[in-house]
Protein backbone atom coordinates (compact mmCIF):
# COMPACT_ATOMS: atom_id res chain seq x y z
CA UNK A 1 0.00 0.00 0.00
CA UNK A 2 1.45 3.37 -0.95
CA UNK A 3 1.25 6.56 1.03
CA UNK A 4 -0.13 9.57 -0.84
CA UNK A 5 0.83 13.13 0.02
CA UNK A 6 -1.80 15.84 -0.31
CA UNK A 7 -1.79 19.62 -0.24
CA UNK A 8 -2.68 21.38 3.03
CA UNK A 9 -6.36 21.90 2.11
CA UNK A 10 -6.90 18.15 1.90
CA UNK A 11 -6.88 17.88 5.70
CA UNK A 12 -9.30 20.76 6.36
CA UNK A 13 -11.89 20.55 3.58
CA UNK A 14 -15.07 18.49 3.41
CA UNK A 15 -14.66 15.35 1.28
CA UNK A 16 -17.56 14.44 -0.99
CA UNK A 17 -15.58 12.40 -3.52
CA UNK A 18 -15.70 8.62 -3.74
CA UNK A 19 -13.12 6.49 -1.98
CA UNK A 20 -11.40 3.72 -3.95
CA UNK A 21 -11.24 0.43 -2.05
CA UNK A 22 -8.88 -2.39 -2.98
CA UNK A 23 -10.94 -5.38 -1.82
CA UNK A 24 -11.15 -8.87 -3.21
CA UNK A 25 -10.32 -12.52 -2.61
CA UNK A 26 -8.58 -12.17 0.79
CA UNK A 27 -8.75 -8.43 1.29
CA UNK A 28 -11.45 -6.22 2.79
CA UNK A 29 -11.71 -2.65 4.03
CA UNK A 30 -12.78 -0.67 7.10
CA UNK A 31 -14.77 2.53 7.52
CA UNK A 32 -14.26 3.85 11.06
CA UNK A 33 -16.93 6.41 12.00
CA UNK A 34 -15.97 8.89 14.73
CA UNK A 35 -17.14 12.11 16.31
CA UNK A 36 -16.10 15.55 15.10
CA UNK A 37 -13.67 15.71 18.05
CA UNK A 38 -11.33 13.33 16.20
CA UNK A 39 -11.35 15.31 12.93
CA UNK A 40 -7.76 15.67 11.74
CA UNK A 41 -6.37 12.82 13.85
CA UNK A 42 -4.83 9.61 12.56
CA UNK A 43 -6.07 6.38 14.12
CA UNK A 44 -4.10 3.14 14.01
CA UNK A 45 -5.43 -0.39 13.60
CA UNK A 46 -3.56 -3.70 13.79
CA UNK A 47 -4.29 -7.40 13.45
CA UNK A 48 -5.03 -9.10 16.78
CA UNK A 49 -1.87 -10.68 18.13
CA UNK A 50 0.38 -8.52 15.96
CA UNK A 51 0.40 -5.05 17.53
CA UNK A 52 3.82 -4.40 15.97
CA UNK A 53 2.21 -4.15 12.50
CA UNK A 54 -0.01 -1.09 12.44
CA UNK A 55 -1.55 1.04 9.76
CA UNK A 56 -3.21 4.41 10.17
CA UNK A 57 -5.74 6.63 8.45
CA UNK A 58 -6.81 10.23 9.04
CA UNK A 59 -10.30 11.12 10.25
CA UNK A 60 -11.74 13.44 7.62
CA UNK A 61 -14.98 15.35 7.34
CA UNK A 62 -17.03 13.63 4.67
CA UNK A 63 -20.42 14.18 3.08
CA UNK A 64 -22.79 11.83 1.29
CA UNK A 65 -26.49 12.22 0.45
CA UNK A 66 -26.60 15.65 2.15
CA UNK A 67 -25.24 14.13 5.38
CA UNK A 68 -21.99 15.21 7.05
CA UNK A 69 -19.99 12.70 9.08
CA UNK A 70 -16.42 12.01 10.25
CA UNK A 71 -14.62 8.85 9.24
CA UNK A 72 -11.26 7.22 8.61
CA UNK A 73 -11.10 4.78 5.71
CA UNK A 74 -8.72 1.82 5.53
CA UNK A 75 -9.09 0.77 1.87
CA UNK A 76 -7.04 -2.45 1.95
CA UNK A 77 -6.81 -4.77 4.98
CA UNK A 78 -6.08 -8.48 4.88
CA UNK A 79 -9.01 -10.58 6.08
CA UNK A 80 -8.87 -11.28 9.81
CA UNK A 81 -9.47 -9.96 13.32
CA UNK A 82 -8.26 -6.44 14.16
CA UNK A 83 -8.27 -3.90 16.94
CA UNK A 84 -8.45 -0.11 16.90
CA UNK A 85 -5.74 1.56 18.98
CA UNK A 86 -7.81 3.99 21.05
CA UNK A 87 -9.33 3.81 24.52
CA UNK A 88 -11.19 0.55 24.87
CA UNK A 89 -9.39 -1.03 21.89
CA UNK A 90 -12.53 -1.93 19.92
CA UNK A 91 -12.20 -5.07 17.83
CA UNK A 92 -13.61 -5.83 14.41
CA UNK A 93 -13.47 -8.46 11.68
CA UNK A 94 -12.45 -7.86 8.08
CA UNK A 95 -14.07 -10.32 5.68
CA UNK A 96 -12.73 -10.89 2.15
CA UNK A 97 -14.39 -8.66 -0.43
CA UNK A 98 -16.41 -6.77 2.21
CA UNK A 99 -16.33 -3.47 4.05
CA UNK A 100 -16.40 -3.55 7.85
CA UNK A 101 -18.01 -0.55 9.56
CA UNK A 102 -17.14 0.44 13.13
CA UNK A 103 -18.57 3.33 15.14
CA UNK A 104 -16.05 4.72 17.59
CA UNK A 105 -17.89 6.19 20.55
CA UNK A 106 -14.93 7.16 22.73
CA UNK A 107 -12.93 10.28 22.07
CA UNK A 108 -10.06 9.50 24.45
CA UNK A 109 -6.40 9.79 23.61
CA UNK A 110 -4.14 6.79 23.29
CA UNK A 111 -0.85 5.75 21.75
CA UNK A 112 -2.60 5.03 18.46
CA UNK A 113 -4.05 8.50 18.06
CA UNK A 114 -2.04 11.28 16.47
CA UNK A 115 -3.00 14.54 14.87
CA UNK A 116 -2.72 14.40 11.09
CA UNK A 117 -0.63 17.12 9.56
CA UNK A 118 -0.20 18.30 6.01
CA UNK A 119 2.97 16.99 4.33
CA UNK A 120 6.16 18.98 4.44
CA UNK A 121 6.84 21.03 1.28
Amino acid sequence: MSHTHHDATYWTRRHSESVVLDIGEDVGALVLYTTAELFGHEIEVSPLGNGAWRTHSAVLERSCNNRVFYAAVYPELSAGEYQVHVDGSPRFTVHPGQVAEVRLVTAGRSTGLAEAAPPHP
